[in-house]
C-alpha cells in the first residue's frame, strides 16, 4: 500500500466530504440551480439560484470540515440559514407545506451523491461507502435546519398576523376634538387588552384627548380578568390626563360584575356610545341637537 493510499484511508469520511463539496461547489449549485427550493431565489435570472447553490454548498463543506455532521447548530449552517429561511418560506407561501419543503431538500441529496461516487475508481468500495454515509447524515442535518427554520418562521408569520389583526380589531376613533373612543368587538385577553390600552393611551397623545371612550358593546362576556383590564386601562388614560368613559354595558353584564363583587364605583359608565358621547361633549360646553331646531333657534335670536 503507497503512502498516499494509507494517508486517504485514514482521512475522516467528514474531510473528504468537504474536499469534494469544494471541488465540485460549482457543478453541484448549477445542478441545485433548478430544484424547486433553489427557483424561489429567481427575481432576474438563474444565476441567482447558482449563487444561493454555491453558498450552500460552501456551508455544508465547512460543516463537513468541522467534523460535526449531525449538529444543526453547527457555525457552517449559521450563514444560510436566514437565506434558507426564506427559500423555505417562499415555497409555503407558494402552498407547499413543511412535509413538501422536507421532500425537496431531501431530493437535492441524489444529484450530489452522483458526483460524490464518480470521485471513487470503485463507487462502491468501502471509502467511497464512508463518504456517501457522511454526505447522506450531513444531508439529513441540512433537512433538519431547514425545516427548524420553517417552523420557526411560520410561528413569526402567526405571531405578525396575530399582532396585526389585534391592532386591526382595535381601532381608536377620534369622534370630536379632545374625543376618542375605542369600540370593542370579541373577547379580551391579556394580549389583546394590552394592545387596546397601547393604542388608547398613543391616540390620547396623538389627539391630546380629554375624554376617551371605551365602547363594550360588542364584548358577549365580562369576566373577573376582562374587569381588570378595564380598571387598568381606566387607570392609565387617567395618569394621562383623560377621562375614560365605559359605555355599552349590557343588562346581562351588569349582573355578571355585580355577582362578581366587581366594583366598579370609581369608572365613569353610560348604557351606550351615544351616551358617552353625549357625556364628553356635553363636557365640552358642545351640544347636538337637530338641524331644524337649530335653525329656528338662530331665526328667533336674530329676530330679537
Amino acid at each position: 500500500m503507497s503512502v498516499s493510499e494509507e494517508n486517504a484511508e485514514q482521512e475522516p469520511a467528514s474531510h473528504r466530504v468537504s474536499a469534494f463539496l469544494e471541488r465540485r461547489r460549482e457543478q453541484i449549485a448549477q445542478r441545485w440551480a433548478d430544484a424547486a427550493l433553489f427557483r424561489t431565489v429567481f427575481t432576474v435570472s438563474r444565476d441567482e439560484a447558482v449563487e444561493a447553490g454555491r453558498a450552500v454548498t460552501a456551508a455544508l463543506a465547512a460543516v463537513a470540515a468541522s467534523g460535526r455532521l449531525d449538529d444543526i447548530r453547527a457555525s457552517g449552517f449559521e450563514s444560510v440559514r436566514d437565506q434558507l429561511g426564506r427559500m423555505a418560506a417562499s415555497r409555503a407561501r407558494t402552498g407547499t407545506d413543511p412535509d413538501g419543503v422536507a421532500s425537496e431538500v431531501a431530493a437535492l441529496r441524489e444529484p450530489v451523491t452522483e458526483l460524490l461516487r464518480a470521485e471513487f475508481p470503485e463507487p462502491y468500495a468501502p471509502e467511497a461507502q464512508e463518504a456517501v454515509v457522511a454526505l447522506t447524515v450531513l444531508m439529513g442535518t441540512l433537512r433538519l435546519v431547514v425545516m427548524e427554520t420553517t417552523v420557526s418562521a411560520g410561528e413569526e408569520l402567526i405571531a405578525r398576523q396575530r399582532e396585526q389583526l389585534h391592532e386591526v380589531a382595535t381601532p381608536v376613533i377620534k369622534l370630536w376634538e379632545s374625543t376618542v373612543a375605542v369600540p370593542l368587538i370579541g373577547t379580551l385577553d391579556s394580549a389583546r387588552s394590552q394592545v387596546v390600552m397601547e393604542s388608547l393611551l398613543d391616540a390620547i397623545v396623538a389627539e391630546r384627548a380629554r375624554y376617551a371612550i371605551l365602547d363594550i358593546t360588542g364584548v358577549p362576556t365580562v369576566d373577573s380578568l376582562v374587569a381588570q383590564h378595564l380598571m387598568k386601562t381606566v387607570a392609565a388614560a387617567r395618569l394621562m390626563g383623560a377621562e375614560c368613559i365605559v359605555s355599552g354595558i349590557r343588562p346581562a353584564i351588569a349582573q355578571t360584575i355585580v355577582h362578581l363583587g366587581i366594583d366598579l364605583g370609581t369608572v365613569l359608565t353610560r348604557s351606550s356610545l351615544e351616551d358617552a358621547l353625549a357625556y364628553a361633549l356635553s363636557q365640552q360646553g358642545v351640544e347636538i341637537a337637530p338641524l331644524r331646531a337649530a335653525a329656528g333657534a338662530a331665526a328667533d335670536a336674530g329676530t330679537r
